[in-house]
């Protein structure tokens, strides 16, 4: 057991090592972290330095990673917007996935490369894009809700949901099984799915205000992770991919006050863990095979995105897309997916591939995620230059979110910005850490979402960095500190407002940078001042001079105790105005 230990430790070294220093370099020079993840494995699998092993249950392992991709995307993505993107997803998706098929089967059948059974399946398969691929692509990009991510995600959708069928038909094609789904198989399914979506509408919520009241990050985190893996399983149980599982259960949380944090919590998980599912895929390819046959490698792969991108522009077009994001959905998508290494190993069993062919199919699917970068980087110039010649007057511009603000904190300044700002149309992105809040929120109409605001982290998914404002109005003045610090040590033009919760937090929170700092109770102090001195009849100019002189001797001590220390410029505190003390006169 000792040994065995020490393996996993050694292995787990060398892979998170290999990542460590391919995934910089391939950011460096702008190739993208999946190119880098590919390269890491290339290097450590059997066919170059030999310095890890492909055992059976890693690639399992890996494959959590896609699973959680996928939780995260249904996050962001709720019923409401799937409904809307229905004619995609049925229509693009469906139309591409077939159409693809066929032309590719037709080619192998032409080119006496497989017989029919196999070429069909071959061509479905090559068909499949790689979600997990093309979706990080345009993630960190930030391209996954511009009208050509928007029109490339539902063609992704599709082909999750079409693996079934696709699984089901490789035994009738082989001629040892049958084609499609049983009634008993389809009920399952169906009830799978039923009970998934009436847990997720209404047990979800109450669990995590449950998980959250604890005030444990841990348990928060295990929740989640626990939902994830669960829906995984029910779905798999029931014949349903565990991907398209996982997306199930991000989307029933979309709406959910918790998905900020959820996702915040999700992502260290799912970064390393799609990390080693591609670092698995380089350790597959097979190099000696791959230089013995590279002609007809980089042929395939070039082939196969030529058509795949030729194909997608052309239907692109054809539902509405204009030309130029029509040939950003062709390159993003053009290449062959992780899927296909899945086809390829069952249809091998099934006695419809030989070893060499899957080889070969593998590496041209791998070669072809190689190229997609690039694919990309060329169809983003076509489409620029496409644009501006196109350009002969206001040119639909892209699908940006509009500048919205960030509410952490929802008390009681908390409600009452968000109220005023959010009546004068702009958007509000509320966060509170407290479930009570929350809770009470939603009884008045209010979306508050879970979330410790004095982490970057969760203000990052909030969309901090893409905002007009952070107001800053926590009770705990210590995590309204922190965040501006964090916020301000990434980016020096966002703008923070901060609530001081009295004069020695104001004093702290100067040197942090929030570009506006109010105190807690400073105007409504202010404001009770003002309505006594008008019931003793001062004149309003008069009233408005004696604030002024407040506000300015109260910035002289402020500063002076910024400079010297808490207990300076206190001598102003007792000093009578006297200039307006003279000057007083009862309207």
């Amino acid at each position: 057991m000792a040994t065995e230990g020490g393996d996993f430790v050694i292995q787990a070294a060398t892979f998170l090592g290999a990542a460590a220093v391919a995934v910089p370099l391939a950011n460096r020079f702008k190739l993208g972290s999946i190119l880098g993840y590919l390269a890491a494995g290339v290097c450590l699998g059997p066919s170059v330095l030999k310095l890890a092993s492909m055992e059976e249950g890693m690639m399992h392992v890996a494959e959590l990673g896609v699973v959680l991709f996928l939780f995260i995307v249904g996050l962001e993505l709720s019923f409401a917007r799937l409904w809307a993107l229905r004619r995609d997803i049925f229509g693009l998706g469906a139309a591409q996935l077939g159409l693809t098929g066929l032309v590719l089967a037709a080619l192998f059948v032409t080119a006496d490369v497989l017989p029919a059974p196999a070429a069909v399946i071959a061509g479905l398969s090559l068909a499949f894009s790689s979600t997990a691929f093309a979706l990080q692509f345009m993630k960190d990009r930030g391209e996954l809700n511009t009208p050509y991510g928007s029109r490339a995600f539902p063609v992704l959708l599709f082909q999750d949901i079409a693996v079934v069928p696709l699984l089901a038909a490789i035994p009738f094609f082989a001629g040892g099984g049958e084609a499609g789904l049983g009634w008993i198989d389809g009920g399952k399914m169906l009830g799978v799915v039923a009970v998934l979506i009436v847990v997720g509408k209404y047990g979800l919520n109450p669990v995590f205000r449950i998980v959250a009241s604890s005030g444990s990050r841990e348990a928060f985190a295990a929740t989640a992770l626990f939902i994830v893996a669960a829906t995984a399983v029910a779905v798999s149980w029931a014949g349903l991919s565990m991907a398209l599982g996982a997306f199930l259960a991000g989307a029933l949380l979309a709406e959910s006050s918790y998905r900020h944090q959820i996702e915040t919590d999700i992502e260290p998980f799912r970064g390393l863990l799609l990390g080693l599912f591609f670092i698995t895929i380089g350790m597959r390819l097979d190099v000696p095979a791959i230089i013995e046959n590279w002609a007809l490698i980089l042929g395939g792969a070039f082939g196969l995105i030529a058509i795949k991108a030729i194909l997608l522009i052309a239907l692109s077009r054809l539902f509405g897309a204009n030309m130029g994001d029509a040939m950003r959905v062709g390159a993003v998508l053009s290449q062959g997916g992780e899927f296909g290494f899945v086809v390829f190993s069952l249809g091998g069993e099934a006695g419809l591939f030989t070893n060499t062919q899957i080889s070969l199919l593998s590496a041209i699917v791998t070669i072809s995620m190689v190229f997609t970068p690039a694919a990309l980087a060329l169809a983003n110039r076509a489409a620029r230059a496409s644009e501006k010649a196109e350009d002969n007057g206001p040119m639909e511009g892209p699908d940006t979110k509009h500048d919205h603000v960030i509410v952490a904190g929802f008390g009681r300044m908390g409600q009452i910005i968000s109220q005023v700002v959010g009546n004068s149309g702009i958007p509000i992105t509320a966060i509170d850490r407290d479930p009570a809040h929350i809770r009470n929120a939603e009884r008045f109409g209010f979306k508050v979402y879970f979330g410790d605001a004095a982490r970057l982290d969760v203000l990052t998914t909030a969309g901090a960095f893409d905002a007009k404002a952070v107001i800053l109005c926590m009770d705990d003045r210590k995590a309204v500190n922190h965040a501006i610090e964090a916020l301000r040590e990434r980016s020096a033009t966002l703008c923070i407002i901060a609530v001081a919760h009295d004069r020695l937090h104001e004093i702290e929170m100067q040197p942090l940078g929030a570009d506006i700092i109010v105190r807690e109770t400073m105007e409504s102090s202010l404001l009770i001042a003002r309505e006594a001195l008008s019931r003793f009849g001062f004149a309003d100019g008069i009233i408005d001079d004696i604030v002024q002189e407040f506000r300015k001797r109260d910035r002289q001590r402020l500063l002076a105790q910024v400079d010297s220390g808490t207990s300076a410029g206190m001598e102003y505190l007792h000093q009578p105005f006297g200039s307006l003390d003279q000057s007083r006169e009862k309207s």
